[in-house]
């Protein structure tokens, strides 16, 4: 296969990939448990679980969604990041300083 086509596979590969992230559920929760969410690998929050506690007191709920959101966004993207850099590494023929673009 020539390089435009192996380009093209590559590229079709990526995109069944990031298909395939949306599948991929990412779970967190705080430290106590008393809230949880779900999102999927490719950054879409899919649920969230809240304690009837959490509800008595607005401002540690909105910094326990701060914390917990913000962990399974930072998860999700790393997830998502792994498969996508795991698919151009395996497809593609490194070319001097391309792999810079992986990173």
């Amino acid at each position: 296969m020539g390089m435009m086509g192996k380009l093209k596979e590559t590229q079709r590969k990526m995109e069944e990939t990031k298909l395939r992230m949306d599948s991929v559920l990412i779970d967190e929760q705080s430290n106590d448990g008393d809230l949880k969410v779900t999102f999927t690998a490719n950054g879409k929050l899919k649920s969230i679980s809240i304690a009837d506690s959490l509800l008595e007191d607005k401002e540690q709920l909105e910094d326990y969604l701060i914390v917990t959101l913000n962990k399974a966004i930072e998860k999700a993207a790393k997830v998502n990041q792994a498969e996508l850099d795991a698919v151009a590494k395996v497809d593609i023929p490194m070319i001097p300083g391309m792999d810079e673009m992986f990173k």
